[in-house]
């Protein structure tokens, strides 16, 4: 494996960590009631999305000017890392609507 695709793999397994880390953190805050903390950990988290979604952006160009990705293991579990981190974002901004909602309601 060359050092160029474990930068990438590794890129992605990083930007969603980040992102479920940043998530979570949003969910923290919009319990303890900082609701402008938690926007801005969901900004941070939906940056580390981006970042990713540029990355695979780039894959899918050179698949389609015929530059095969091999699929393998670490490319698996670096797209489960993503994945797993955009549904964190996804949920917490619920709970964070939620959590509002709650606030709202108890004044």
């Amino acid at each position: 494996m060359t050092d160029e695709r474990m930068q990438i793999i590794m890129g992605l397994i990083m930007a969603g960590g980040n992102a479920k880390n940043c998530a979570v953190e949003a969910i923290t805050a919009a319990k303890n009631g900082d609701f402008a903390l938690a926007e801005e950990k969901l900004k941070d988290a939906n940056q580390a999305i981006v970042d990713a979604h540029n990355v695979q952006t780039d894959m899918l160009t050179k698949e389609a000017q015929g530059e095969h990705t091999e699929i393998d293991l670490y490319m698996v579990h670096a797209q489960d890392h993503l994945m797993t981190g955009i549904t964190f974002v996804d949920l917490a901004k619920e709970i964070i609507a939620v959590y509002k909602r709650l606030d709202e309601e108890g004044k």
